[in-house]
């Protein structure tokens, strides 16, 4: 069971009222910490957000064969790249796991 994606408008409205910011505020809030966020993996750095997790870049080796084109079926050739990743922290866990019928 799948819940709704919440978009950034509902997280700057939930920022603005538990923060107590301005609209405004909350947005240049959240647009620093996701610029911050972003700049640290470019870096290849890791983010750690006690309680809630790590950010980290992760290189991802290309190769021959590990992708089919799905009309021909021909093998496609992928690149090496660095893609984004995220680890829960235990106390997300617990609060995502949480009591069973919410």
């Amino acid at each position: 069971m799948a819940g709704r994606t919440v978009s950034k408008a509902e997280l700057v409205d939930v920022i603005t009222q538990k923060a107590n910011l301005t609209k405004v505020g909350a947005k240049a809030a959240l647009e620093a910490l996701l610029d911050a966020v972003a700049a640290a993996l470019r870096r290849r750095d890791k983010v750690r957000i006690t309680g809630f997790g790590t950010f980290e870049a992760r290189f991802r080796e290309g190769g021959i064969g590990k992708a089919r084109n799905p009309q021909t079926g021909a093998r496609v050739d992928t690149e090496d790249k660095w893609v984004p990743a995220f680890k829960a922290g235990q106390t997300l866990k617990d609060e995502v796991a949480g009591p069973r019928f919410v």
